[in-house]
């Protein structure tokens, strides 16, 4: 989520420098150890539903749907499906699935206006979910039929050979939480809380007894809607006693920047910390997700926790391939123990990818919770934009892969998602091409699957004003569309037909890569990295550039990269003799084919105990070399 995190990773940032001295990278070059039994290298791309097939340019601020339009879940044709699998993409995460509070008026479908009060934006945060057995009516061509629209998006993004996940937001709903479209015999979050007490392990929500809700002071003149009227934005909303709110304030009366339009859910921890459920017995993180199920089994757990587990079962009975949890760590690692088992037994290759943002709790949320995957945000991703930002080094990404060696595969890594600027932002890099060798090392660097947002390939800034929030990031909080993504959709036909050069190259760049991505053997085996070797004895090789060698018995890769934008180098980049001896490398000469673009190739030169290899590289450029 977006909302209010620059305390929040701040703390993760002096969690991370706190393990510095743990994480220094020795001297030596032993190799990092990966699981051959990791599954093949996986790439997602999230994709903004409501934003991917939008053609309407006029972008107002606080715009109605009937003003800025709104995209289609059959925007997703199969001409679109063919070409996002064709980028190299294997998961489509779409953002923005289960209905979620907005202002447009679906009463005539039996749906309750949501109140700008409580809303964020005009079309709504896809993280304040308000109904989670049925859809975002504003991605259906008919309202009345939107779970059916939904249904056969997925059998569409199956048919062309994509697997998908959607949003679950296990923190918090909606302050208006209410389904209407529940299955027979299943109630709404809250329906029999006793509201009188601020915490029963039963109630799904903790109370405020005795006091009522009351909307936010606002802050920078900020009116709901950008002050354009509607009956329902009065500076009140209704809720007594006062719920706490999604980030876990207690205050009847939330500040401004808290999730105010969210209520926190209660996961059976009480007020003080006290945890009024079973706890998994020592050493369990090494039993597999069929223990975890079995020791649930007999087990009494709180409500809140068999809710969220029906919703994801319901999900799986669809056809969704799995979930992309929203701040996963703000509820118990037990609760996921107990969900993530019962979905793996219905769906043993279900895609579970995690926000966690503490590394010190990566390890309990892999092995306890049972995620696939947790996102390397404070590590990778804060190191390469610093890097990308021209105030970082190289230096500092060896430490983060000595640090996650044990857990590499579970780490996904991007450069975009939702919740981050756009690189070609000025608040980020000003420039998308500077994301290229980040993008080759973070797509290489692991065995841990890729995420790209959707819009990055094409080099977008998120420029656009829309309403709530601040460009520089893609809106997600109100109707509009994405200029470059926009040229490309080319009015329905998705082929770049309005795209400029610029955004055709960097697109091409990005399939290249991805393409290889998850097709290369080299990638799911070992790991060593050139760079501290390189540092101490190449000429002309510094803090600017990176190297690092990936192979298994198929296939041996280099990989070197240079994140200068403004200069290039050349320089007889050596192999250290652990990585001779590991590749079995004889004397003589071998050829090296970049994988990229294959129009460049070098010759590596072994003697007894040395390997050298001539590198010219240009500003941003990459090779992943291939020993021919």
């Amino acid at each position: 989520m977006i909302f209010s995190r620059l305390c929040y990773f701040a703390v993760a940032l002096l969690l991370v420098l706190g393990c510095k001295e743990k994480t220094e990278t020795p001297m030596t070059n032993e190799t990092q150890p990966i699981s051959v039994d990791a599954p093949k290298k996986e790439v997602v791309y999230q994709v903004f539903t409501r934003l991917f097939g939008n053609t309407n340019a006029t972008n107002k601020p606080w715009g109605t749907i009937e003003e800025n339009g709104v995209g289609k879940f059959n925007d997703f044709s199969d001409k679109a499906l063919q070409e996002i699998k064709g980028l190299g993409v294997t998961y489509i995460w779409y953002t923005g699935v289960p209905h979620h509070d907005v202002i447009t008026d679906y009463t005539a479908y039996g749906i309750s206006n949501d109140d700008p009060d409580v809303v964020k934006g005009r079309a709504g945060s896809p993280y304040a979910v308000k109904d989670y057995y049925n859809v975002n009516p504003d991605l259906a061509e008919d309202v009345s039929k939107r779970l059916e629209e939904f249904e056969a998006l997925i059998e569409r993004t199956h048919k062309n050979g994509l697997k998908l996940i959607i949003d679950i937001v296990p923190n918090h709903v909606a302050r208006n939480y209410q389904s209407i479209t529940n299955p027979e015999g299943v109630e709404s979050f809250g329906a029999k809380d006793d509201t009188s007490k601020a915490y029963s392990v039963n109630n799904n929500f903790y109370y405020i007894p005795g006091e009522a809700f009351k909307v936010p002071v606002p802050e920078n003149n900020y009116q709901p809607l950008g002050g354009q009227p509607n009956p329902l934005a009065d500076g009140k909303f209704d809720e007594n006693p006062a719920k706490w709110t999604g980030n876990g304030s207690r205050l009847a009366q939330p500040n401004f920047h808290d999730w105010y339009e969210t209520v926190k859910i209660n996961y059976g921890v009480s007020p003080d910390g006290h945890k009024d459920f079973p706890e998994l017995p020592e050493g369990f993180e090494n039993h597999d997700y069929k223990a975890h199920y079995q020791f649930w089994k007999d087990k009494t757990v709180p409500d809140s926790w068999v809710k969220f587990k029906d919703i994801a079962l319901y999900w799986l009975e669809k056809g969704v391939d799995g979930f992309r949890y929203d701040m996963a760590e703000m509820v118990p690692v037990e609760f996921w123990s107990y969900m993530n088992s019962a979905i793996k037994m219905k769906n043993p290759e279900a895609f579970l990818l995690a926000e966690v943002y503490n590394p010190d709790l990566y390890r309990a949320y892999i092995h306890k919770g049972k995620m696939d995957y947790l996102y390397d945000k404070v590590q990778l991703y804060d190191t390469l934009k610093h890097i990308m930002q021209g105030h970082g080094k190289t230096d500092n990404i060896p430490p983060i892969q000595d640090y996650l060696s044990d857990i590499e595969h579970h780490m996904l890594h991007f450069l975009e998602n939702h919740d981050e600027q756009r690189i070609a932002s000025p608040e980020f890099a000003g420039d998308a091409q500077k994301a290229k060798p980040a993008m080759v090392l973070s797509a290489t660097i692991s065995t841990s699957p890729t995420l790209i947002y959707f819009g990055q390939e094409f080099g977008e800034p998120g420029a656009e004003d829309l309403g709530f929030g601040d460009p520089s990031r893609t809106s997600i909080f109100d109707y509009g569309s994405v200029p470059t993504l926009r040229r490309w959709v080319n009015d329905k036909q998705f082929d770049g037909g309005k795209s400029t050069p610029e955004e055709l190259e960097l697109r091409d760049f990005y399939k290249r890569l991805l393409n290889f991505t998850i097709s290369s053997d080299a990638l799911m085996g070992e790991y060593e990295e050139l760079h501290t070797y390189n540092t101490h004895h190449t000429e002309h090789y510094g803090l600017k550039q990176f190297s690092f060698a990936r192979w298994n018995a198929n296939e041996k890769l280099i990989i070197v990269s240079n994140f200068d934008p403004y200069f290039g180098t050349e320089f007889d980049l050596k192999l250290p003799e652990s990585v001779i001896q590991k590749w079995q490398l004889q004397a003589g000469d071998y050829n090296l084919k970049d994988q990229l673009y294959n129009d460049f190739e070098t010759t590596l030169h072994v003697s007894d105990s040395s390997a050298t290899a001539r590198i010219p590289l240009k500003p941003l450029q990459s090779f992943i070399l291939k020993l021919q």
